[in-house]
């Protein structure tokens, strides 16, 4: 049986209970959260992804919560592509983003574009600069921020409707002159709240758009754009982060200046996880500076990177749902999530054993015959659904170089799967590192009794090459403080590849299947078998015990 990263059972995410706030163990009761002022059959909501990345497992929270309370409310959702910045945004991001979507089994009503109320967007602006609501602002950037910083109005704020319109038809042509302005509206510069400090709502970028070209060199802020489309998209709830907490009271005011009806705002609390980088612009730098294999690297929180490193969507999404809706900040652990994932993995995925190629240790047994013989035994002892597998038994075997500096001169061992053995005689190398074991077989001995339980293979051509990666964080740090940079605390070692023989059936494994290397842990094939001399690319997968 293949264990891949396949969507989730729709069902699944029903049976998953959403809480407001879950503390202590799993079977405390907790109340669910509700949308405020929500109808049922009449709840509109949308999960509006930045098409200028990959999705993440902050992403993933969102767009889950999403689908939950749509799917509560039997209700509808829309996938919105918030595709406002040319210059960080691709068809390519566009492509995989409804790659992810479709992988986290995210049911949706339609997909849309942010830019396609481009010229509605436009049209709105222009009614804002008439009603006097905003302005054009040749103010350089940086002394903007400073005169948002201390309330101070800036010298444009005061000019006419016919020199903003003037100006914002250069700001369309992307002027010499348009470049140096963008569009702010009027909000009110002595707020307590920064966001209301006249925000910026268009600024010029003479870089084509992926999706529309060269048709405009100005596009609109997220904060612009988003309170008008959910309006125009009949939104009724829009789930926003609690990053997003100090910009609400500027959505609404920007919704009300615009002349269209409220949109209810549900906060909830963003995915913080420990050592890891949430933010694209970061995640973006390690792709572009080679220091990741790409979005989907098994180092990086990406849906396709955590996939990738063997997690199961299910696991995900309970993951996700158990810590519900609340807006209580929680830096999370990895380890949790694992914990998880391997109660789901490890009832079904197939068994495999391997042993390290570097200073493998041959045994040989005097009592077994010259001629090799073969049993089918199951793939997984308690399943089985996991099929079958053929193992060879010969009079010489393989086993690690760590196992056999383990025994002792006339010690009982299990060979696992197949009986005990007691050890007569262990020949070693000038360095201490053991050369070869001589023993015989002592299948009537009990297993019970054995110290040691060892993983073996037999000492025969079909053996398959195997590399086995094991991934560590890209920082060395839990959590970064808003002064730090992750630059400092990059981890110069956060991949390591191990070569190892593994049994023959191991070159049936299909790509993405789960499975456990006896005594090594759960791994996912990466690179199923192609020849002989290409090794099997085995990714490790967390099980939650941590280092």
């Amino acid at each position: 049986m293949s264990i891949s990263g396949q969507p989730p059972d729709p069902h699944y995410i029903n049976n998953v209970k959403l809480n407001a706030n879950r503390k202590g163990s799993s079977s405390r009761p907790s109340a669910e959260v509700d949308l405020p002022e929500a109808e049922i059959g009449k709840v509109v909501l949308r999960f509006a992804p930045e098409p200028s990345g990959f999705l993440h497992i902050g992403h993933s929270k969102a767009a889950l919560l999403n689908q939950y309370f749509s799917q509560r409310y039997r209700g509808q959702l829309i996938v919105r592509l918030d595709d406002t910045n040319p210059s960080k945004e691709s068809s390519e991001f566009v492509d995989n983003l409804l790659k992810d979507i479709e992988t986290l089994g995210i049911k949706y009503e339609d997909i849309t574009h942010t830019s396609d109320y481009f010229p509605k967007l436009m049209e709105m602006a222009e009614k804002l600069i008439r009603e006097g609501k905003a302005y054009v602002d040749d103010t350089p950037r940086e002394q903007m921020q400073k005169e948002r910083g201390e309330g101070i109005e800036s010298k444009c704020r005061s000019h006419s409707v016919e020199e903003n319109m003037k100006l914002w038809k250069e700001m369309i042509d992307a002027s010499e002159r348009g470049q140096q302005c963008c569009l702010r509206g009027k909000l009110d510069m002595q707020d307590p709240n920064k966001s209301l400090r006249d925000p910026v709502y268009y600024r010029c970028n003479p870089v084509p758009h992926h999706r529309v070209g060269d048709k405009y060199k100005l596009y609109p802020t997220y904060d612009f754009a988003c309170p008008f489309v959910d309006a125009e998209e009949g939104i009724t709830h829009a789930l926003r982060s609690s990053e997003y907490h100090d910009r609400n009271a500027q959505y609404n005011r920007i919704q009300q200046d615009m002349g269209l009806r409220k949109v209810h705002i549900f906060e909830f609390s963003r995915l913080n996880m420990v050592y890891t980088l949430l933010s694209k612009r970061n995640l973006r730098w390690f792709v572009e500076n080679g220091k990741v294999d790409g979005w989907d690297d098994p180092r990086f929180p990406t849906v396709q990177g955590i996939v990738r490193r063997g997690l199961r969507i299910e696991a995900l999404v309970q993951f996700i749902l158990e810590q519900g809706a609340s807006k209580n900040l929680n830096l999370m652990e990895w380890d949790k999530l694992w914990t998880i994932n391997k109660k789901i993995v490890d009832p079904v995925c197939s068994r495999h054993t391997a042993v390290i190629e570097e200073k493998c240790v041959l045994f040989t047994l005097h009592d077994v015959p010259d001629a090799a013989f073969v049993r089918i035994i199951p793939r997984h002892k308690k399943y089985e659904g996991a099929g079958e597998k053929a193992t060879t038994y010969t009079k010489s075997i393989l086993i690690d170089q760590a196992d056999a500096q383990s025994i002792s001169v006339n010690e009982e061992v299990t060979l696992m799967d197949w009986g005990n053995a007691i050890v007569q005689e262990i020949v070693k190398n000038e360095d201490g590192t053991i050369k070869a074991l001589f023993g015989v077989l002592h299948l009537e001995g009990s297993v019970k009794t054995t110290k040691l339980k060892l993983t073996w293979l037999p000492k025969i051509n079909e053996l398959v090459k195997v590399s086995m990666v094991e991934y560590d964080h890209l920082i060395t740090k839990k959590k970064l403080e808003e002064d730090e940079s992750f630059m400092d605390v990059l981890n110069p070692c956060s991949k390591k590849e191990i070569a190892a023989l593994g049994d023959s059936n191991i070159r049936n494994l299909k790509h993405g299947e789960i499975l456990q290397l006896e005594r090594k842990g759960y791994f996912r094939c990466d690179a199923p078998f192609v020849r002989p001399s290409k090794p099997v690319v085995l990714i490790g997968i967390p099980d939650g015990r941590g280092r």
